[in-house]
């Protein structure tokens, strides 16, 4: 199984003391976090936003202390999520587990796994997601059919019930930009 990914850098930009644009970072990022085992997704996280607006400022990193499934409330989020090929104990994960998967992210309240689930790691967030497929392919299961992103395929993610598969048997990268939202009073 190939589990090595290229590095990839975060680049940073802010101002001086002058108001002058300048390159306040640019490194591999130093967030990361492993989901599910050492087998399982490797979540970068870039950056985040509290509020919409965002507050343009030149602050610090908008350092977490855990890794958190959506963005902050009126925010954004924007991370990297490395999928390994999906194993047959993922395949396998009952529902109390899924629910645990995801409460290691604090996002036990999105596990919307059953019995009848196409896939445990079924979740439902109340956000806009966009996903972008930089290399290999991930297979995207919603309540009713699924399609396969390859890369270079965007995925627009509406708050549906969803869970992604790689069942490619290579690593696949997407970039993921959550965005928080607001459900219509008839889809909630």
């Amino acid at each position: 199984m190939e589990t090595n990914h290229t590095a990839f850098k975060r680049i940073v930009t802010g101002h001086d003391t002058d108001g002058k644009a300048i390159i306040v970072s640019n490194e591999v990022p130093s967030r990361t976090y492993m989901v599910g085992g050492p087998n399982g997704a490797k979540f970068h996280e870039i950056w985040n936003t509290k509020e919409t607006p965002a507050l343009i400022d030149n602050e610090t990193d908008p350092e977490e202390n855990a890794l958190t499934l959506g963005p902050p409330k009126q925010g954004t989020r924007i991370r990297v999520i490395d999928f390994p090929p999906e194993s047959e104990e993922i395949r396998n994960l009952t529902k109390e587990q899924a629910f645990e998967h995801f409460k290691t992210m604090k996002g036990e309240h999105a596990s919307k796994a059953d019995e009848n689930a196409p896939h445990p790691l079924m979740h439902k967030t109340e956000t806009i997601d966009y996903g972008i497929v930089l290399e290999g392919e991930l297979t995207l299961i919603v309540d009713r059919g699924e399609t396969t992103a390859r890369a270079g395929d965007i995925i627009i993610q509406r708050g549906t019930n969803h869970a992604w598969s790689n069942k490619s048997g290579k690593m696949c990268r997407v970039v993921f930009i959550l965005i928080d939202g607001k459900f219509d009073e008839k889809l909630h």
